[in-house]
């Protein structure tokens, strides 16, 4: 693969990877799970923090190894290839596949009631994947530019919002909204656990734009820069749409629709306008399916280049120079999850399998830290070594919080995950055999 990507493309891409379907869905879950504007808008300003953490953290990881991978690539060198490869197994089957499913639903639950479509979401939203599974096969350049063009109306959706929020509360004003009713202590504290998975799924994915390492120019610099810019970025817009959703809607109808932007716009521009807003919004929440289609089969091939996956799926296309048959399996595997589960049951088997992986990379940057103790970087995480255990404690705090909201739909995820344990076994065993009959010959 060649280096083809600049700081530009960088920032674009970690964009990509975090805005999209999550802001224009989750804010109605946060406020239904706190039912207080104010501790709505604290679990924002909270994940935003994590994942500005995370993304420092990630920073420096990208700067120590600059090998095509990412998360993948760092838990090989810091640990065993075995752990690896559970990373990219539960990539491919869970994280990546999931994500890319819940940007799909997501598409679907604003346009088949808007535009009447004969087709149930999950439909749809595998529909939807196979099309960006077929434009990133055509080459990066295809892939990086449709992304980019998604983040551009993303940015622009955000803006539309805000601007119908301050028009919209005139009208809240003479209609007196409703409120919602506060909640008892015990059921307060589970909302703030689950309230906080959703803010994550909605911040979660800033670590992919690691996995094409290997296609940007300068890395060491491009991607650490990239990382912490986009991220910043993106926590801005988040708390922006929050507002605007809270002020321009109520805090009880924000929590009794799937559609906050379509329902706001239908406030101040009419039923054409606001069928014009869900039309845009609907298609600016393909941009995190599109980072995804284009980023994660990177670490398959990757994976299929060590030996430790099936071989197809290290293939580069002569002509376009991607990973065709890993780009396929991902679009594949992803339109499976989108027909087989719910919105919800997607974020949770994506958020309780992230953030045990995230954990394992804060741990990888000790390691890194104390066997490169004299080798110089482009860039350091700020007040390490509390910021990184800090970040290590959050990430398995999320973990068990999402155990003890979600059993069932964490155990799913965690089973998968582990599983990827005897697979690895399998595939190391039978690359052993290939090589001691290869001696023989």
């Amino acid at each position: 693969m060649v280096r083809r990507l600049g700081t530009f493309d960088a920032v674009l891409i970690v964009m990509g990877g975090i805005l999209g379907s999550g802001i224009f869905l989750n804010p109605s879950l946060v406020i239904g799970y706190l039912h207080a504007p104010v501790l709505a808008t604290a679990a924002w300003i909270a994940g935003g923090i994590i994942a500005l953490l995370g993304a420092t953290l990630f920073a420096e990881l990208a700067a120590r190894r600059p090998e095509n991978g990412g998360l993948y690539a760092y838990l090989r060198d810091a640990f065993h290839p075995s752990v690896a490869f559970v990373y990219g197994w539960t990539l491919l089957l869970v994280a990546q596949s999931g994500g890319m499913a819940a940007g799909a639903v997501t598409f679907a639950i604003y346009v088949v009631p808007a535009l009447h479509v004969p087709l149930a979401t999950g439909v749809l939203g595998a529909l939807i994947i196979a099309a960006f599974t077929l434009i990133n096969c055509f080459g990066l350049r295809q892939g990086a530019f449709t992304q980019h063009a998604f983040i551009l109306l993303n940015v622009a959706m955000i803006v539309v919002v805000a601007a119908c929020a301050i028009a919209a509360h005139s009208h809240l004003a003479i209609h007196a909204a409703p409120t919602l009713a506060p909640l008892s202590n015990a059921h307060l504290l589970a909302g703030a656990g689950l309230a906080l998975v959703a803010v994550l799924f909605a911040y979660d994915g800033w670590h992919t734009s690691s996995f094409i390492n290997g296609e940007l120019r300068d890395p060491t610099r491009t991607l650490p820069r990239g990382i912490t810019l986009g991220v910043a970025i993106v926590v801005a817009l988040y708390l922006l749409a929050n507002w605007s959703f809270l002020h321009g809607l109520g805090a009880a109808a924000l929590a009794h629709t799937q559609t906050p932007a379509s329902d706001l716009a239908a406030l101040t521009l009419g039923p054409v306008g606001a069928g014009v807003v869900t039309a845009l919004v609907a298609i600016a929440t393909m941009s995190t399916l599109s980072q995804q289609i284009l980023v994660s089969p990177r670490v398959y091939h990757q994976m299929a280049e060590d030996g430790i996956f099936f071989r197809a799926l290290g293939y580069v296309h002569p002509r376009t120079r991607v990973p065709l048959v890993a780009i396929v399996a991902q679009g594949i595997t992803a339109a499976v999850v989108a027909l087989s589960g719910s919105y919800n049951q997607i974020l949770n088997y994506v958020e309780s399998v992230d953030f045990v992986f995230f954990g394992l990379a804060a741990i990888a940057l000790f390691i890194f830290r104390k066997r490169d103790a004299n080798r110089p970087v482009a860039f350091r995480i700020p007040l390490h070594p509390w910021s990184t255990g800090l970040f290590l404690a959050i990430a398995w705090g999320i973990v068990a919080d999402v155990a003890i909201g979600a059993p069932r739909d964490t155990m799913i995820g965690l089973g998968i995950m582990l599983l990827g344990l005897p697979a690895y076994w399998g595939f190391a065993i039978a690359r052993r055999t290939k090589v001691a009959q290869e001696k023989r010959l």
